[in-house]
């Protein structure tokens, strides 16, 4: 076969390949279609987003209320931090330490979250970050408030904004512990919501799988 034939030959199957994606309305199209669009995000989207932001988890949903603020994209940092300051002081802790914070004003249940490689260097306070622990199989995201070194490895502690406590193995079901997060646990460091809302596309069909109590749309403790 020379090089002619194998040059229309690809140039046909490129075009039968063009047709079936973007003009065959039928219903082999449409399946057609979410086959390629699944295998691009899957192969060749999502690698190339952890490759560039240099973590494994790129975008994450966020799939409990532990950093809702009342009005959730619309919240008023101030009154917010008025309304939670005491637990804030206890850790020493003040308005202008989160002023300047990425998300500072939070964000909810089903929002969708940008992340970035987490490096342990360069964490401060105030900063959200994702790490795992415990058996929670996602991993938490949540606010340094508490940053030590130990043996020459930094040590965070982290709370929930919307949290009334610290998580520990004694008081959460998944045995979280955010006392004593290492740099080993980090799976990323969040700097933007892409979308509120959007998540719950994914949320909505494990919701009737969770305790009542943390089930259904935000609200501030």
């Amino acid at each position: 076969m020379n090089l002619r034939k194998i040059g229309e030959k690809t140039k046909g199957g490129f075009k039968k390949f063009w047709f079936l994606l973007w003009k065959d309305n039928s219903v082999k199209g449409w399946i057609f279609s979410l086959i390629v669009l699944f295998v691009f995000i899957k192969f060749i989207f999502f690698p190339g987003l952890s490759l560039v932001t240099g973590t494994s988890l790129p975008l994450a949903i966020v799939e409990s209320c532990s950093m809702y603020h009342q009005g959730n994209f619309f919240s008023n940092f101030n009154s917010w931090f008025d309304r939670h300051e005491a637990k804030y002081e206890e850790v020493s802790i003040i308005k202008e330490d989160f002023r300047s914070s990425i998300l500072r004003r939070g964000f909810g249940k089903g929002d969708i979250l940008l992340l970035i490689r987490a490096n342990p260097e360069k964490l401060k306070i105030g900063d959200i970050i994702a790490f795992q622990s415990g058996s929670k199989g996602t991993p938490v995201i949540h606010r340094i408030i508490r940053i030590r070194e130990e043996n020459g490895e930094r040590i965070f502690t982290t709370i929930g904004d919307n949290n009334n406590q610290i998580l520990s193995p004694a008081n959460n079901a998944w045995g979280v512990d955010e006392r004593e997060i290492k740099g080993e646990q980090l799976v990323g460091k969040a700097v933007f919501r892409i979308t509120p809302w959007f998540g719950w596309i994914k949320l909505i069909f494990f919701e009737y799988s969770k305790p009542e109590s943390e089930r259904g749309f935000c609200r501030e403790n």
